[in-house]
């Protein structure tokens, strides 16, 4: 089971756009994947989920992840990192269940022009400690305000190329 998780819960993300196209590339390739926006965490999620009090909200949530075989972090930057809500999700999953020894694959998205690349070698440091097996084909896609169509595709040769290119290989992995 794949699941692809949109790094935020910021409101109509870019991360979302990409993590829907993301979810629409690989399905054209014949997979099915769960798609995991944050920001549908519950609301009090850091007072009740994160410490251990689970919300039936929560618990779906963290059934999902359980079952789940190989991620797909979409990873925004925030201030020179990633966004702190990704981390307090991984922290209110369960350890090792819900990590240990899968697999994943880190694409960072910025407006800036590194594509979020010290935020993805941070989370690969957090991945590395849960023993979440990091894909080493990790994309950096720059000022993506640029790079998606009014439709949320990808358009640009390049990234196309570059998307695709990731997709195979983590279909393989």
């Amino acid at each position: 089971m794949i699941t692809i998780i949109s790094g935020t819960n910021r409101p109509a993300s870019n991360t979302l756009k990409v993590a829907k196209y993301y979810q629409k590339q690989l399905a054209e390739k014949g997979l099915e994947t769960e798609l995991l926006d944050l920001k549908d965490l519950p609301e009090n999620f850091i007072g009740q989920d994160l410490y251990g009090k689970r919300s039936a909200a929560f618990e779906k949530i963290h059934e999902l992840i359980t079952k789940t075989t190989k991620f797909l972090f979409i990873i925004p930057e925030y201030h020179g990192s990633y966004p702190g809500v990704l981390k307090t999700f991984i922290d209110a999953c369960a350890f090792p269940e819900s990590f240990y020894d899968k697999k994943a694959c880190l694409v960072g998205i910025s407006s800036g022009k590194y594509g979020n690349i010290r935020g993805v070698e941070h989370f690969n440091g957090v991945c590395a400690y849960l023993h979440l097996n990091v894909m080493p084909l990790r994309l950096h896609i720059p000022d993506i305000k640029t790079e998606l169509d009014e439709n949320g595709n990808f358009f640009k040769v390049d990234t196309l190329k570059f998307t695709n290119q990731q997709m195979d290989k983590f279909i393989k992995y």
